[in-house]
């Protein structure tokens, strides 16, 4: 037998309020307990997919599993000819984390810290050594932009021209030690065979 839209409706009110009851802690019988009607689902329209022609579509290039690992690997190798406990740290053209690895000892504030300067290195496409002098000053300052670093420790990595990742290095005593095993990690994207 089906219900009319207005047997429906009584139904699924009573059940509603019982359900209310029970979720506040009430515990009661409902005082009516015929069966209940399953309302049959609507179909659901496909959802249209635009196909996207080559003019608004754009390709951007990125570092490699293999060469990430490699940049990780060699700077990590450096920090430890070094004696350092460092954290570094790989972002692509987005800013997006893709790697990162904190050595054994490196400090609670590494990861951080490297992460900030391969961001800053990546979106100036300059190394954030070099571009400590343009942050200072009195009043508003490239520094006071949220996500950025502007101590050395930063370095992009370039593909034709334009700057692809940024590798940053924290945890070191100094930024010039810090920029020195960034260097060796992007040094590592030179040896790689092609």
């Amino acid at each position: 037998m089906n219900a009319t839209p207005t047997t429906f409706r009584k139904r699924l009110a009573v059940g509603a309020v019982t359900g209310l009851a029970v979720v506040g802690g009430i515990v009661g019988v409902s005082a009516y307990a015929a069966p209940t009607a399953v309302a049959e689902a609507e179909p659901v329209d496909a959802i249209a997919v635009a196909e996207v022609q080559e003019d608004g579509v754009r390709a951007s290039n990125s570092l490699t599993h293999e060469a990430a690992m490699a940049v990780l690997d060699a700077a990590q190798e450096k920090a430890a000819e070094l004696d350092q406990r460092v954290t570094v740290t790989i972002v692509d053209r987005d800013g997006n984390t893709v790697a990162m690895v904190k050595g054994d000892g490196a400090g609670p504030q590494s990861p951080d810290s490297a992460e900030a300067k391969a961001y800053t290195a990546v979106s100036w496409g300059q190394a954030t050594s070099d571009l400590t002098n343009a942050a200072k000053g009195n009043g508003p300052s490239i520094a006071d932009i949220p996500g950025t670093l502007f101590l050395a420790g930063g370095v992009p990595v370039v593909f034709d021209g334009a700057p692809i990742a940024g590798i940053g290095v924290g945890g070191a005593p100094s930024g010039d030690i810090d920029e020195e095993i960034a260097l060796a990690g992007l040094a590592a994207l030179e040896d790689l065979e092609g």
